[in-house]
């Protein structure tokens, strides 16, 4: 039997008690889900088909990494060991790294090839990356008992590197109204927060009220992926959808990185919206900088935070009418 429960003021634990099998156990972060998953958990044991996917549940991708250095660093060539340990320091600091091995999706792999493309990470790179991901989870599959794992690795084949410029998805006719309608209201003005600043996921997670000058309308990005601190301009829009918001200390938005990615996901479900990544609100956002405002493109990367001027290439053409305009 199922029992849901909230706790705290934001999440719920789903909890399945049947005989013979091991209590399952998780919390969540709205109660549709917590549900979801326990009906699902329930339908497994009755099927037969159930398997017991606490372990892959409990231990996060760091942890993974940590294990797979001790156990496996030492059967590479030597002359790798230094440089695939500083990979693995550097997956560890990622927001990938605090996900649980069994939560780890294909998805959650594009979105960091995706991160690391933007940060100009060459494609050798970027393999070598996927690469050491690869490993981590084929030996959790093999050797450490959690052969229900998927390696996402090859889920996310379509997104290696090929010298793309990245997704040119795009918001469409109703498309962020019928989101919006059906995103819960935790995530909503995550969401409207995305399209104001072209924050990526993992500066939304982290932003805190510390960080926010409402007088001044900036706020502090610290930690940022590309190892700098900025301070972000905010619009009229981005000032009014944290006056909305109730608390003033702590997390300004109270939600993890999986968690909004799980939220975008039923969002668009339910409204129908295919094909929309969380990523493609960053895209989005500063696509409305080049055609909606007057800003050039060293104040737009400002607000960004592009690494460089290559990078915003993209967005030029967005600008021909206004230049055909100052033509004459």
């Amino acid at each position: 039997m199922a029992t849901i429960r909230k706790r705290g003021h934001k999440q719920w634990e789903a909890r399945v008690r049947r005989k013979g099998v091991p209590v399952q156990c998780r919390t969540f972060d709205t109660k549709e889900t917590a549900e979801r998953w326990a009906r699902q958990v329930e339908g497994e044991i009755d099927k037969g088909s159930f398997v017991d996917r606490s372990e892959g549940e409990d231990t996060t991708f760091a942890e993974a990494l940590d294990r797979w250095e001790k156990e496996y660093l030492h059967k590479l060539a030597e002359s790798s060991h230094q440089t695939e340990t500083s990979r693995i320091k550097a997956l560890k600091r990622r927001p990938l790294a605090t996900t649980a091995l069994a939560k780890v999706r294909g998805r959650d792999i594009v979105e960091f090839i995706y991160d690391l493309e933007e940060e100009e990470y060459s494609s050798d790179s970027i393999r070598l990356y996927l690469a050491t991901i690869s490993r981590v989870f084929n030996a959790a599959r093999m050797a450490w008992g959690m052969e229900y794992l998927v390696n996402p690795v090859p889920l996310a084949k379509h997104a290696r590197p090929k010298g793309s410029t990245g997704r040119e998805r795009r918001l469409e006719g109703d498309e962020e109204a019928r989101v919006l309608a059906y995103a819960g209201p935790n995530f909503r003005p995550v969401f409207s927060w995305a399209l104001a600043t072209a924050m990526r996921r993992s500066e939304i997670v982290r932003l805190e009220w510390r960080d926010v000058n409402l007088e001044r309308r900036t706020a502090l990005v610290r930690r940022t992926k590309n190892g700098e601190v900025r301070t972000v301009p905010l619009s009229s829009a981005a000032v009014g959808i944290l006056f909305k918001l109730g608390a003033r200390t702590g997390a300004v938005f109270g939600m993890t990185e999986g968690a909004i990615t799980q939220a975008m996901i039923d969002a668009c479900d339910r409204a129908k919206v295919d094909d929309l990544r969380f990523h493609d609100l960053r895209h989005e956002a500063t696509s409305r900088m080049f055609e909606e405002t007057d800003l050039d493109a060293v104040e737009i990367a400002t607000v960004t935070g592009h690494k460089s001027m290559q990078m915003l290439k993209r967005y030029t053409h967005l600008r021909a009418h206004k230049l055909a305009r100052r033509l004459g």
